[in-house]
């Protein structure tokens, strides 16, 4: 009769494989990923632990790609000549538009003027950008938009102002500074 059972922990204990299966699975460098600083790329989760907490962030692994992007330019929210026409007194009310002789001094930075519908009254409107159609509806009407931002168009004609005043000054022979005795 049998009283104590040998567990398989002491039959283990003294072997290459120590219930491991395979000597190289452990002696080897292929559970470990490689040796040293192997495998700890972007992917190598089993010593990105190791990396983050030697290097100190996650500065080792690269920029993120958000950063090289560049900045996402902002779109004006858009509003109709007929919705300013309707909602003139309201906005009169915000302090958006002030109004002085017949005429209103409006406010709309943040948007960009379109031309649907007409404009019945004087207006002096400030916008981020406007339509072709609706600055000639508010010039009919006898007043104006007013953009603060330069358009593409005007980036154009400076560029091709530019390129004509240095083909110009290409052109023109350098003299070099008389020298002083």
């Amino acid at each position: 009769m049998r009283l104590k059972k040998r567990r398989k922990s002491s039959r283990f204990a003294g072997s290459q494989t120590a219930r491991r299966g395979h000597k190289a699975r452990t002696r080897g460098t292929g559970n470990q990923g490689g040796k040293g600083w192997a495998g700890t790329g972007k992917r190598g989760d089993q010593k990105k632990t190791l990396v983050i907490k030697i290097t100190g962030g996650n500065n080792y692994f690269g920029k993120s790609k958000t950063l090289r992007r560049g900045t996402v330019p902002v779109k004006p929210s858009a509003i109709n000549l007929e919705q300013i026409s309707k909602t003139i007194s309201s906005l009169v009310a915000q302090g958006k538009a002030k109004e002085s002789k017949g005429s209103y001094e409006i406010d709309l930075s943040n948007y960009k003027i379109l031309g649907e519908g007409d404009i019945t009254f004087k207006a002096q409107i400030k916008a981020k950008a406007a339509s072709e159609s609706a600055i000639e509806k508010v010039k009919k009407a006898g007043g104006e938009i007013i953009l603060e931002e330069a358009t593409a168009e005007d980036f154009k004609e400076d560029k091709k102002e530019e390129k004509v005043s240095n083909s110009e000054t290409a052109k023109k022979p350098v003299k070099a500074p008389a020298k002083k005795k």
